[in-house]
């Protein structure tokens, strides 16, 4: 699926399922709602946190999507072309950062 056809059907969902786009103050907090998800299984499974029990069987990727359909959402609602805005970005990188990463002696 690319990003536009992710975008396509995040609205499609909306429309269907959804009735509405929560307004972009909401969909803000449930993304960093979402967000914190994501950085709970990652300290507990991967950093130095002990997991609890009831998050072992928590899917990192599940949560991941819940990230990902989120900031579709604002996307979507803020009329922002997900796929230009992302080739932009890493155009930007591309020539920004040609060689600041491997000139950097602590990756190497």
């Amino acid at each position: 699926m690319t990003i536009k056809e992710a975008q396509n059907t995040v609205n499609e969902w909306i429309n269907t399922h959804g009735v509405r786009y929560f307004n972009e103050l909401t969909n803000m907090a449930i993304l960093t709602e979402e967000v914190g998800e994501v950085a709970r299984i990652i300290s507990r499974r991967y950093g130095e946190q002990s997991e609890k029990e009831s998050d072992k069987n928590k899917d990192l990727g599940d949560e991941m999507a819940d990230v990902l359909f989120v900031l579709i959402c604002l996307a979507n609602q803020t009329g922002i072309d997900l796929s230009e805005s992302f080739k932009k970005n890493i155009d930007k990188k591309t020539q920004r950062d040609h060689t600041r990463h491997k000139e950097n002696e602590k990756l190497k």
